[in-house]
């Protein structure tokens, strides 16, 4: 079985590379994986049904999926699931087939929809399979995804798109409940697998609401009410769609749910109520839209919803009679209005419309076609010898024999049933005369005749349900086995066990006296059609279930509208005060409710943590008050560089290193941003509640404070991180704590920070740069080479001038030049780089690492940045920054995997040692290798934020000024002069350039 559901993915993913050199005939290799699991059912037929006397026995497959959550891949193949792969893969395969004539060559996105229509049928396929809740909700959904993808082929129409949503919203708002309510009853009864939940069938309160969940997923998947307005809504998809997902298949995922869980669970209380209360008030709704609708298609579809609610009501009742005929009846409904909507399909597609009004003496121009839907529409009706008649009988006699054993609800359900067949036989006579009678005064419909292949798909159906009335009791043999699970009735085994509970003719009994009833009171409701319509529209009703959607989804829209514009002002105070007093809010209810509060607490260790203590706090309080925005940002580094005061006192040099380099590098950042601010802090835009804000981050800090207090002193257990030492040391091979838990301990953390790094640094990138996401600067860089001090210098050059070693040095005015800063850059440059390399090398057992080592690289082309400008960033590092980001992200991923070949599990490190003679021996762990993944990441990450805040805004600043915004004409003269120069170094490329501010 896992096998199949392989293969229905693997040939969904080449039909689109097929169709352009297959064209329609590529349905023909769409169908291949449906036809195999419908010859894999039938072969394990005697297996799984029993054979000879003896009794079957189910097909089970369990391959291992997460073992640390004992979760599996478990398919089962049972009675239920060998009758709905049946019609899951034979209705589907023959579905495929009629594709090759229904479309045409130059249909668009024909590959993608043959493959979705593929991938749909597999889903189907491995939810009637799953064996295991998790798996089930899985295609379950992917299902609904499929079937909104199906629906809304037609992406350029507005009406597809809408009843893509519509369908998407109600299924998946169903499917999440049910999935709440899987989750509560596999903790209930110990175990994920299907068939051991139903065979433990845990009760009380909290299985109730489980299952009251689950049923909702049930009948928002087969449009039952209320939910059932979506099912008519999605017949904007191409008729095969209609025939396939909305006749045989995805309708059916929530009756084939109820037929599940019914042995297990239709003894919960409100079972049998709400699916039979549902079910009848379903098929009457659906019957009467029905008579009123002029589209054969919308006929069809509000049919369709009368029957799903059929079905319901039999599947749910909870008896084994009343699942026999559930099963017949949902055998019978496949095939019958499957073939409806082929029909409907062929009549679109020869005639070019699907309005009963226009169309006339269809019936004498294509007779096999007529022939066919007669066939079909008698059996949905429910006459002989058509095996829907077969399953209407078992049903009314199901509920005739509840009822009369004392079943309240069996009568409720027989007088429901009663109802709706009566409709039912009037919408299929409707549908009958609509499509193919001459209706007076209208000339005949003008239609080529369908040819044979087109035909064929339709007919085969017809035929099978034709075929299978005479041979009803071969059939109860087939689906009795899969409604043994249920308790019988009074009387009810010996039938069983004759295996007449289905066939053509049981006597002169009830239910046929019921039939016959109906049928008569269907056909005079038909015959005074005209009577009914005026009924209709007297009795029409403003509101509907379709127009409560509506309303609800222009509702969440308007409330979605008015709650952003309320809280996206645009202004960052208030986003944050927002998130602040959710903070009190939330985390001030919890420490509302500590009764357990710690005894005493240890002020401080030593007298350094108070003085600099003291110092963070007075620094933080003077950045509130400061009225220069660089001043603010220097007092609040200050806090930070408290901070690795602290970290250096308490033992732990390598976290001290990272956070003095962080700081640098931010301040760096903000520094380079502060640029295009006014200087002063509240200049365009002053400060306003003081007070507030000042309350607000007093209460939030006090808050912390506490929050700190009780968490630790509510540790009763010895901390896990006392043995991060021996870990570090036994399984990193490493002194190193911190470097070691990065990139190994908890490696997969570290890939997804690395993950977060790459995406800040393209958000930060994407705000700055205006057109291009490249700023050509390598580009530049790798054109320019030393020709750049040479071409056009701002200052003459000696003969005897070896050339500036700062490359960008020579295009800077003089005035905008510091000669101390270029010397000093020129003395720590490769210092800094080689110390960047020492820290990534010696990480593992000193302090340092990739991090570390990745932000001295950053810190030595800020100092070549801002000794020389955006020039000399582009000379020192001629590279894209994206090409570092990915590249790093790709080798530490590589790296990660690569103990994978060697039978361990991903980020498992080893160790070397090396001899290297007069210099020693080392150790190389091979986890330094994710490290310089790392490393390279984060030289990635400031120098794209270098690029972003500092060369890119260098850039857009010297455009205004040459556009004569905000510079007197001297300077203009001056920028000018800089950039032709640097224009002429590079053979062209824009390169201007002038100090940028944080260097002056």
């Amino acid at each position: 079985m896992l096998f199949l559901l392989a293969a229905f993915g693997i040939v969904a993913l080449l039909l689109p590379a097929l169709t352009p050199r297959l064209g329609t005939k590529v349905f023909v290799v769409a169908a291949l994986p449906a036809i195999a699991v419908t010859v894999y059912a039938a072969v394990l037929s005697p297996t799984v049904l029993g054979s000879g006397g003896r009794s079957g026995r189910d097909v089970v497959e369990s391959v291992p999926w997460i073992p640390q959550l004992d979760l599996t891949l478990d398919t089962r193949l049972d009675p239920l699931s060998w009758l709905m792969t049946l019609i899951v893969g034979g209705v589907g395969a023959l579905v495929l087939l009629y594709c090759v004539r229904y479309f045409t060559r130059d249909e668009a996105a024909l590959g993608r929809f043959a493959a979705i229509l593929t991938a749909f049928a597999g889903s189907m396929y491995g939810l009637v399979v799953a064996d295991d809740v998790y798996l089930l909700f899985i295609f379950w959904e992917l299902t609904t995804v499929f079937s909104y993808l199906l629906i809304g082929h037609y992406t350029r129409r507005r009406a597809s798109r809408a009843s893509a949503l519509q369908a998407l919203l109600v299924t998946t708002l169903g499917g999440l409940a049910m999935l709440v309510g899987l989750v509560l009853l596999s903790q209930q009864a110990g175990t994920s697998n299907l068939t051991e939940l139903i065979a433990a069938a845990p009760s009380g309160p909290i299985v109730t609401t489980a299952v009251a969940l689950v049923l909702v997923g049930a009948i928002t998947k087969s449009a039952i009410l209320p939910f059932h307005f979506w099912l008519p809504g999605a017949m904007a998809a191409p008729t095969p769609v209609s025939a396939y997902l909305h006749a045989a298949a995805m309708v059916k995922a929530g009756i084939y749910l109820v037929a599940r869980l019914a042995p297990g669970f239709a003894d919960t209380p409100g079972w049998r109520e709400s699916l039979v209360l549902l079910g009848v008030v379903t098929m009457l709704v659906g019957g009467w839209r029905a008579l009123r609708e002029t589209d054969l298609k919308l006929v069809l579809a509000n049919g369709t919803v009368g029957q799903l609610g059929f079905l319901i009501t039999v599947v749910g009742f909870g008896t084994r009679d009343a699942a026999l005929a559930g099963l017949a009846l949902l055998l019978a409904h496949a095939l019958f209005k499957s073939t409806l909507f082929l029909v409907v399909g062929i009549i679109d597609h020869d005639a070019g419309t699907r309005d009963l009004r226009r169309l006339s003496g269809l019936g004498r121009r294509s007779p096999v076609l007529a022939g066919i839907a007669v066939l079909a529409a008698l059996s949905m009706a429910g006459l002989p010898p058509t095996f829907g008649f077969v399953a209407k009988e078992a049903v009314l006699t199901a509920f005739l024999d509840a009822g009369l054993d004392g079943e309240i609800w069996g009568w409720v359900a027989l007088f429901g049933v009663g109802l709706g067949s009566i409709l039912t036989v009037a919408y299929a006579a409707r549908f009958v005369w609509g499509a193919f009678a001459r209706k007076p005064g209208m000339a005949d419909t003008e239609v080529e005749l369908a040819e044979p292949a087109f035909l064929a798909s339709p007919a085969i159906l017809a035929m099978i349900g034709l075929l299978l009335g005479p041979l009803a009791s071969l059939v109860d043999g087939m689906l009795a086995p899969a409604a043994t699970g249920l308790p019988a009735a009074v009387g009810e085994d010996e039938i069983v066990a004759t295996g007449a509970h289905l066939a053509l003719w049981h006597g002169l009994e009830p239910a046929l006296g019921i039939s016959a009833v109906t049928l008569a009171a269907g056909i005079g409701l038909f015959l005074t059609r005209d009577a009914v319509a005026r009924l209709q529209q007297a009795l029409t009703v403003e509101f509907s279930a379709a127009a409560g959607y509506r309303h609800t989804l222009h509702a969440v829209d308007r409330s979605a509208a008015r709650t952003t514009a309320f809280i996206q002002r645009g202004s960052l105070p208030s986003y944050l005060g927002i998130i602040l007093l959710v903070l009190l809010g939330t985390a001030g209810t919890a420490l509302a409710f500590v009764r357990d509060w710690p005894d005493g607490v240890l002020p401080f260790d030593s007298l350094t943590q108070v003085i600099v203590g003291v110092v963070m706090s007075v620094a933080a309080i003077a950045a509130t008050v400061a009225a220069k925005r660089f001043q603010a940002v220097v007092l609040v580094g200050v806090t930070g560089f408290g901070m690795v005061v602290l970290f250096a006192q308490q033992g732990a040099p390598d976290l001290a290193l990272t956070q003095a380099l962080v700081e640098l590098v931010t301040l760096v950042a903000f520094v380079l941003v502060l640029r295009r601010l006014p200087a002063r802090l509240g200049t365009k835009n002053g400060s306003s509640f003081r007070i507030g804000r000042a309350l607000l981050g007093i209460a939030v800090g006090t808050l912390m404070a506490v929050v700190v207090v009780v968490a630790l002193g509510a540790r009763i257990a010895e901390p896990i991180s006392v043995e991060f030492p021996d870990l570090a040391y036994e399984l990193g091979h490493g002194a190193n704590v911190v470097n070691v838990t990065l990139v190994d301990l908890r490696g997969w953390d570290t890939m997804g920070e690395l993950s977060v790094l790459i995406a800040a640094a393209t958000g930060v990138a994407s705000l700055v740069f205006l057109s291009s996401r490249s700023d050509r600067m390598p580009d530049f860089a790798r054109r320019s080479g030393r020709g750049l001090a040479k071409s056009h210098p701002q200052q003459p050059i000696d003969e005897g001038d070896r050339g500036a070693w700062l490359l960008a040095g020579r295009t800077l005015a003089p005035r905008n030049r510091s000669i101390l800063l270029e010397v000093v850059v020129r003395l720590v440059f490769h210092a800094l780089i080689v110390v960047s390399l020492y820290l990534l090398l010696v990480g593992h057992n000193a302090p340092g690492g990739g991090f570390a080592g990745g932000l001295v690289v950053g810190l030595a082309l800020v100092a070549r940045y801002l000794a020389a400008g955006r020039l000399e960033l582009a000379a020192a590092a001629p590279v894209h920054a994206g090409a570092l980001l990915g590249s790093g992200l790709v080798f530490a991923t590589l790296t990660a995997l690569v103990p994978l070949f060697f039978g361990v599990d991903a980020l498992t490190s080893t160790w070397f040692d090396l001899d290297l003679g007069w210099f020693g021996k080392i150790t190389f762990v091979t986890s330094t290798l994710f490290d310089v993944g790392v490393y390279l990441v984060v030289i990635g990450l400031v120098l794209d934020v270098l690029r972003s805040l500092g060369a890119e805004v260098d850039r857009q600043q010297e455009e205004d000024e040459r556009n004569g915004e905000n510079v007197d004409s001297g300077a203009q003269s001056d920028v000018r002069g800089d950039i032709e120069a640097a224009e002429d170094a590079s053979g062209g490329v824009p390169t201007e350039s002038t100090e940028p501010e944080a260097a002056r």
